[in-house]
């Protein structure tokens, strides 16, 4: 996982940088509204890599960059041209002018990686482990036929037979997933790409025969996530 921070007053910028975040994969992001929280949680947590707006409340983008620890990279994200040179001059790595297409976006994180040394994001995790009842169980992610959410706990229907109930709720369970190949479908249900067979807007259908319903507000992500498949 590359750890990275994103720091915006705006909280629909934010929204846009955890969306192509996860279109990426491999990224674990923390994002903040307040500059002065956000470089608070970087010298706590140490990110490899921070997205940083220039215009903002309390604290400009600029005056952040320049409290930064050493060795963090750091890519400005503003809708303001005449701040270009100076975010050069405090060596970012790239500076994307708002709006910004995600083949843009792609691009800035690839230099940022290039700078850290590294060509690739890390390898995933082949596995995650999860509590049932007082056992912990590892799981290979590629026996997960789909997740389900019930209440307050998240039901993992397996490959191989059978499922696996934990405590943990959905949410929670997303993060321990790699993004780049698991898609959220609906508020109940979380499917890895590789077991989709077919879909449309209204359900999504496993190779394994299971019919899943899709959430309406989910619909327009997963479409373009499933649809981007090789």
């Amino acid at each position: 996982m590359v750890k990275c921070v994103a720091i915006d007053d705006e909280p629909l910028a934010l929204e846009i940088i955890e969306k192509f975040c996860r279109r990426l994969g491999g990224i674990e992001l923390a994002c903040f509204v307040d500059p002065v929280e956000g470089l608070a949680a970087i010298h706590a947590t140490h990110p490899q890599i921070v997205f940083l707006d220039i215009e903002m409340e309390n604290m400009s983008g600029l005056a952040v960059a320049s409290k930064l620890p050493a060795d963090t990279c750091f890519i400005f994200t503003t809708a303001y041209l005449n701040y270009a040179l100076e975010g050069y001059n405090l060596d970012a790595v790239d500076y994307l002018h708002k709006p910004f297409a995600f083949s843009r976006f792609q691009m800035a994180f690839a230099k940022a990686m290039r700078r850290m040394g590294s060509t690739a994001l890390q390898t995933p995790a082949q596995s995650i482990v999860v509590k049932q009842e007082y056992n912990n169980v590892s799981i290979p992610l590629d026996d997960i036929l789909y997740i389900e959410a019930m209440e307050g706990y998240s039901k993992i229907h397996r490959a191989t037979g059978g499922c696996t109930v934990s405590r943990v709720i959905l949410k929670n369970l997303c993060s321990m997933l790699p993004a780049a190949e698991f898609v959220r479908i609906h508020r109940s249900y979380v499917v890895p790409r590789s077991k989709v067979k077919s879909f449309n807007k209204q359900e999504v259908c496993l190779y394994s025969g299971a019919v899943l319903p899709v959430g309406r507000q989910y619909a327009a992500d997963m479409v373009e996530i499933l649809g981007s498949r090789q």
